[in-house]
């Protein structure tokens, strides 16, 4: 139950630290930018296995490269036609 609980909270503080670093306006939802933190703590985790501080910046730009990538598809689907 510990783990579920502390991966919720890392995964917020990310999450909420990268839309902060991000330029522009992110619309996320709370649930949704706890998703992304903890995505990019994942992608982060597999990319430098440290920890640390250095740990904890990559899961941050990670979950910013993530936040762009969200962007883009969103931005795709909106300006699809209608038929």
């Amino acid at each position: 139950m510990g783990g579920i609980l502390y991966t919720i909270i890392i995964g917020a503080v990310i999450g909420v630290l990268a839309r902060f670093f991000k330029p522009g306006a992110d619309p996320l939802g709370w649930i949704l930018t706890i998703l992304l933190g903890i995505a990019g703590a994942y992608i982060g985790s597999l990319l430098y296995a440290g920890g640390g501080v250095i740990g904890f910046a990559i899961s941050i730009v990670c979950a910013i490269v993530l936040l762009f990538v969200y962007e883009m598809i969103r931005s795709r689907t909106a300006k699809r036609p209608v038929t």
